[in-house]
């Protein structure tokens, strides 16, 4: 016999490969991979379409279990030949009906399913939403993967991920609504698109963030109405609507030019990302992916034939992130944006569901999820953020929350930091505690070891009212959402400062409020942590009082540019702000400010009793070679006389001081005015903040 005779053929070429999931293309085998992961299908058929013809397939492929199947993976190898130039490719998925809780099934073989690992999704013309929520087939009107979803070469020319420390300064924004707006100064093609951020990156340079965070950016449901982008209709690819090449079958190529841009320009790259739920809903929602390939694999059931699903996201499901085989999704996601994608870090929406087990109790001893990500050492650069709570009040902020190394979003710091610039009694030990770092939340005794960084510091995001409709509006106004105005924040801890709303305020009341702003950005940036920003928060921009526009792809939802040219003072404070924060490392420590700090009041010792609303600060700089740094804090209405506790008069200047208008409210550096007394009269809601050069403090404290 001849070699070639008694050679075996490759089980592989006949039968498929289990990994990895999703369709992958053998350019030497001249084959297409498919792999699905379903524990309970009974029969599984893919499905290939041409562009001409989305409605009939031009191919199908019937799996057969004792050849196709590894364990809970389904596989097959189909032949460049065989797929006689198809383009878009799904499943049809055949199972047992529902039997109890833990085998919730919800198959339905008329329904065309797309693959969870496609790398890019289709919309055909003829999408309906609503036929995938009813029974029968959706043929042609459901999305479909692209089999070349992730294809196209791609050159990252010694790509460099930057890595901010001290300097960290996060700036939240949709990538939709940043450009979306014509005034944005754009052509129609590029607003509101990944490339429409790329021509934005001068402002941001200019502004002084260092990181971008950028809600949702992964595929959904455009029939849903979620503008935000938080209910995922898949992991892996990017949102169809943020391209500015809409016949593009590869959608990830855009996304890399602006990773890459913005990289070249020194600024980290965030994702917030939604791996609690998904867009399909509940039992009356569209039957898309997840549901037809493994219902009680992927979500979290309950014993309620009438409402099977748990719903700890608020947004009618939550995924079973304990299951293996859901996680192990999650993980190839975050490898997939973090490999292929050079993504920096992840900001994880509703994190502590990544706590419930399967039956909906709380696991209080570990986040699984992030344990796989701080065991993979090739994911120990990326900067990870959790959302420690979920929407049935599961509230696990600081140490409470069991992911130990993440950083988290600081509702305490958001909430307590309001109230007190709001006027609110009894606040200044809590205000004290926010400054510091929030060690009471962080605890950085032997046991715990927390950093103040690991706080993201914020006072406005994506939730809630803006920064300027937090100091116009004492009531939300979210009417046109079209839930009565139920829904939003209820308790916005705002103040608007004697006029409601922003039409027709008077001049006394804006010139409070720009003041009120100053307030809150100063403290947001003496703050020890990690400071974050909302986009538009800069120059007073403002969602007309509605504090939760989700659905509002509109001027409501979409920056308002000429908010910028109205107020380029409010634009020039931000600036300054961040500029003198990066410049004062003494701020910004990977540990708390211990003996570096003295905390004073109007005299000698901080007031903390109920009525009091002021407090001073003294943070001294030589043990990071800065300059010492003294804060006077009046959130009183009326002016207050503090006296300054240290040091001489003449070698205090002042840099800050928020009663002022522009350019007198911000001296840049080298114009700092030189305080002649030591007693400085703040007037009432005032922030002054004075600098003196480390060697004049020393000798003068001698």
């Amino acid at each position: 016999m001849t070699s070639a005779q008694t050679a075996s053929p490759r089980w592989a070429a006949t039968e498929g490969l289990p990994f990895p999931l999703g369709s992958t293309r053998m350019e030497k085998e001249g084959a297409y991979n498919f792999a699905l992961y379903s524990k309970h299908a009974q029969s599984i058929t893919l499905l290939l379409y041409t562009e001409s013809n989305i409605v009939d397939p031009i191919f199908e492929y019937q799996f057969d279990y004792l050849k196709n199947k590894t364990g809970r993976v389904w596989h097959c190898r189909i032949p460049f030949a065989a797929m006689q130039g198809a383009s878009y490719y799904a499943y049809s998925v055949k199972g047992p009906a529902p039997n109890g809780l833990l085998e919730w099934h919800t198959f339905d073989g008329d329904k065309i399913l797309l693959d969870p690992y496609a790398k890019s999704v289709f919309f055909p013309p003829t999408f309906d939403r609503l036929a995938s929520t009813q029974p029968g087939s959706n043929a042609g009107k459901a999305p479909l993967g692209v089999l070349t979803g992730d294809s196209e070469p791609f050159d990252w020319q010694s790509d460099h991920c930057p890595r901010h420390e001290a300097d960290a300064v996060i700036y939240e924004l949709h990538v939709g609504g940043f450009t979306s707006n014509p005034n944005s100064g754009f052509a129609d093609q590029a607003r509101g698109t990944f490339a429409g951020l790329v021509e934005k990156i001068p402002y941001l340079k200019d502004l002084g963030v260092t990181v971008v965070e950028l809600m949702p950016v992964f595929q959904y449901d455009p029939a849903d109405g979620n503008y935000w982008g938080y209910m995922p209709l898949n992991f892996f690819s990017p949102h169809h609507d943020y391209l500015s090449d809409h016949a593009v079958k590869a959608q990830h190529n855009e996304v890399r030019d602006m990773i890459k841009a913005l990289h070249q320009a020194d600024i980290e790259v965030i994702l917030d990302v939604v791996y609690n739920h998904t867009g399909e809903g509940d039992h009356t929602g569209p039957v898309y992916s997840y549901k037809g390939i493994d219902n009680s694999t992927y979500y979290l059931m309950a014993d309620r034939p009438d409402a099977p699903y748990e719903n700890f996201s608020g947004t009618g499901n939550t995924l079973n992130t304990a299951n293996r085989a859901v996680r192990k999704m999650i993980m190839d996601s975050v490898r997939h944006w973090a490999h292929e994608m050079h993504v920096d870090g992840f900001r994880f929406d509703l994190a502590s569901l990544f706590t419930r087990n399967p039956d909906g109790s709380v696991n209080a001893n570990d986040v699984p999820l992030l344990s796989d990500m701080a065991s993979d050492p090739t994911m120990a650069h990326l900067r990870l953020i959790a959302e420690p709570w979920d929407a049935a009040g599961l509230y696990q902020l600081g140490r409470a929350f069991p992911g130990i190394m993440a950083c988290q979003w600081n509702g305490r710091y958001r909430d307590d930091l309001r109230r007190f610039v709001k006027g609110d009694p009894g606040m200044v030990p809590a205000l004290m505690r926010r400054l510091y770092g929030s060690d009471d939340l962080f605890p950085d005794d032997r046991m715990n070891a927390y950093h103040p960084h690991q706080s993201v510091n914020y006072l406005a995001s994506h939730d809630g009212f803006t920064l300027y409709d937090l100091v116009a509006y004492n009531r939300k106004r979210n009417w046109a959402n079209g839930h009565g105005n139920t829904d939003g924040m209820v308790e916005n801890h705002s103040w608007n400062c004697g006029w409601e709303g922003d039409e027709g305020a008077p001049p006394e009341v804006v010139k409070l409020r720009k003041q009120q702003i100053r307030n809150f950005c100063c403290l947001l940036f003496l703050s020890n942590g990690t400071p974050m920003f909302r986009a538009g928060d800069e120059f007073m921009h403002t969602q007309a009082g509605n504090n939760n526009p989700y659905n509002q792809d509109n001027v409501t939802g979409w920056i308002d540019w000429d908010r910028l040219h109205a107020n380029p003072d409010m634009f020039r404070f931000f600036k300054l702000m961040i500029a003198f924060r990066k410049a004062h490392p003494s701020l910004a420590r990977s540990r708390f400010w211990r003996g570096d700090v003295r905390w004073y009041g109007t005299g000698s010792e901080p007031d903390f009793g109920y009525e009091s609303r002021s407090l001073a600060f003294a943070l001294h700089g030589g043990s990071q070679q800065d300059l010492d740094i003294y804060v006077m804090i009046n959130a009183w209405w009326e002016e207050l006389t503090f006296q300054i506790q240290e040091g001489a008069a003449n070698v205090w200047r002042r840099v800050i001081d928020t009663s002022l208008e522009s350019p007198f409210d911000f001296f840049e550096p080298g114009n700092e005015s030189t305080i002649q007394f030591l007693q400085y009269r703040v007037p009432g809601r005032a922030i002054v903040v004075l600098v003196r050069d480390q060697d004049q403090g020393d000798r003068n404290e001698n």
